[in-house]
């Protein structure tokens, strides 16, 4: 039913931009698309374009599978009041996973195909370098009301709408279908990563849906997913911006912070060790909460087995 409701979702955002496009251009402007693509339009149809992506293909169909369940939004996909403790343990995670992370991409970006896959690897190359330049034309930033602007469609709609579709509907799906949290959580992990259609940097996003998935498992609330994709994007969108506001050349964000091998070696165990700790404390929470009778922070696992989130 997913797939049924993405394709309708496209359908039903890709005629909304059509007819956008024709109130704002014309006929004779949608007759011309190309010029207007190659022109200073450009990046208004770039943004209506991400827009309606992120809400037809990802948000769309998370509405409507919790419609289709008969569950009100927040019971289903747990809208609840989160914890301040666990908001604040998954910014210092993404802090200290930074170096580890920085590591994985840089050997992500180093992949190279056998010579008979070739083509294939032109053509991701390719991919890759047109995905760039729409991100770089995304980011080009002057005032703060773009820093604010790039800020809502970079950071904030996908955080929400990825994460309704990917851990909220997606994983819960599969979660029915395989019975296994972590055969679940993985593959979602790495169907969120492919979906991008960005090769070069698909271990490093494969790694971040794997921990939004656990996060989501363990809490059974999509708080605190959306708060930590949310983290992740408004990050980079704010540092470049910063950036920009200084003068400083915009190939810099490739520039890896020059970390030795034992400083990637600290994040890695620095992460799984605060992973550890937040399943703990998220254990901790949930037993509070069941001694005093209050689910104020929904700190329940996702499926409601209390003995799962013990055990896996």
């Amino acid at each position: 039913m997913l797939i049924f409701y993405a394709l309708l979702g496209m359908v039903v955002f890709s005629l909304l931009t059509v007819v956008l496009l024709w109130i704002k251009y014309g006929l004779e402007g949608l007759m011309n698309f190309q010029e207007l693509l190659s022109g200073a339009e450009n990046m208004f149809i770039l943004r209506v374009s991400v827009t309606a992506q992120q809400l037809g293909l990802f948000l769309c169909p998370a509405v409507l599978l919790a419609i289709a369940e008969r569950k009100g939004m927040n019971r289903f996909y747990g809208f609840n009041k989160p914890h301040p403790a666990i908001l604040g343990l998954v910014v210092v995670i993404s802090i200290c996973a930074m170096p580890a992370m920085e590591w994985i991409t840089s050997l992500n970006q180093e992949m190279v195909l056998p010579s008979f896959l070739k083509e294939l690897e032109n053509w991701m190359k390719e991919s890759e370098k047109n995905a760039m330049e729409a991100t770089m034309a995304f980011l080009k930033m002057s005032t703060f009301w773009d820093y604010l602007l790039n800020m809502g469609m970079i950071a904030l709609l996908p955080a929400i709408a990825e994460e309704m579709l990917f851990r909220g509907a997606l994983q819960r799906t599969f979660l029915r279908i395989t019975g296994h949290p972590h055969l679940t959580i993985w593959l979602c992990a790495i169907i969120f990563s492919a979906i991008h259609m960005q090769f070069y940097g698909f271990l490093p996003r494969m790694l971040l849906g794997a921990g939004f998935g656990y996060l989501y498992y363990w809490t059974g609330s999509l708080w605190y997913t959306i708060f930590a994709h949310f983290l992740n994007n408004g990050y980079q969108v704010t540092v470049v911006w910063y950036m920009q506001m200084k003068g400083m050349p915009m190939s810099m964000t490739e520039k890896t912070m020059d970390t030795p091998w034992y400083g990637y070696l600290i994040s890695a165990i620095l992460t799984l060790t605060l992973f550890r700790f937040l399943k703990s404390a998220i254990v901790k929470i949930r037993s509070q909460e069941e001694n005093t009778g209050r689910r104020r922070y929904n700190c329940f696992p996702m499926n409601n087995e209390d003995e799962k989130i013990k055990n896996n």
